[in-house]
């Protein structure tokens, strides 16, 4: 017993402070989006702005300095296979939707998490624009602004799925619109923890993706009483090599079966 009341005073230091610089960086964020900023792209075309940057270095900085042990992966920083060594890892997306937040469309979050052993025990996706802070801590449930959160517990045959944008508009989600309701939301973080609301029945992305998009989402839906994997139904193990996982499915207990029928008839 006495371990595990070290643990959670643990975690929520961590907690803390991650909280505390996540607002931090969302305020940054906010001033950049009033006074502009600039974007560029990365080889394979995605677009990366002073946003992006400034978020990933107030978080690095923040967070370094107040646990110089934790390992770090995240999108915007080069990558340091030191954090394969290393038990507690934070892995971070400073900007998760990127495309939403050039198009300045609300729908993109900072989210961080971080593991232990490859297991997320800490969860934070903030929304800035709506004021949207999500969090988990391991065992201890899932909130929405300090409110207890759960995934939604109604029964459905038509369940209402939340779609990437840039899929929908490639056609990838027509297969899905007669049996279900389908609704194009961005950042798949953002996505994740709308699931953990209650907000949607579930969420897939049936390509690859990275850690750092799908971590703190992961734990988010799992202490609101849902279920994530691949769509496999496999689990994951993050602070890999390779950071690409083959897929996501977020969804509620009571809809997961109906939503990877969905997923498997796709398949046929």
């Amino acid at each position: 017993m006495l371990e595990v009341v070290i643990v959670n005073i643990e975690l929520k230091q961590a907690f803390e402070v991650l909280c505390e610089a996540a607002k931090d960086a969302s305020k940054a964020l906010l001033e950049i989006v009033e006074n502009g900023f600039e974007k560029s792209f990365k080889a394979n075309d995605d677009p990366v702005t002073t946003g992006d940057l400034t978020v990933n270095t107030i978080l690095q900085n923040r967070l370094f300095e107040a646990f110089p042990e934790i390992g770090w992966l995240s999108e915007e920083t080069m990558d340091n296979p030191e954090r394969l060594t290393k038990n507690l890892v934070w892995i971070v997306d400073p900007i998760d939707g990127t495309k939403e937040f050039v198009e300045g469309i609300p729908e993109y979050a900072i989210s961080v998490a971080l593991v232990k052993n490859g297991n997320p025990v800490i969860g934070l996706i903030l929304n800035p624009l709506t004021d949207e802070l999500y969090t988990a801590i391991k065992g201890m449930g899932a909130f929405l602004n300090g409110e207890s959160i759960t995934v939604t517990e109604n029964p459905t045959d038509n369940p209402v799925l939340l779609a990437s944008r840039s899929e929908t508009k490639r056609g990838e989600w027509e297969q899905f619109k007669g049996s279900a309701e389908i609704i194009p939301t961005g950042s798949i973080a953002y996505k994740l923890a709308l699931v953990a609301a209650g907000k949607a029945d579930g969420t897939f992305s049936l390509g690859p993706k990275n850690e750092w998009d799908i971590a703190a989402g992961h734990l988010l839906i799992e202490e609101a009483g849902g279920k994530v994997s691949d769509k496999y139904g496999q689990g994951f193990k993050y602070n890999q090599e390779k950071t690409l996982v083959n897929s996501i499915v977020g969804t509620s207990s009571i809809a997961s079966q109906t939503i990877f029928n969905l997923i498997e008839n796709s398949r046929n």
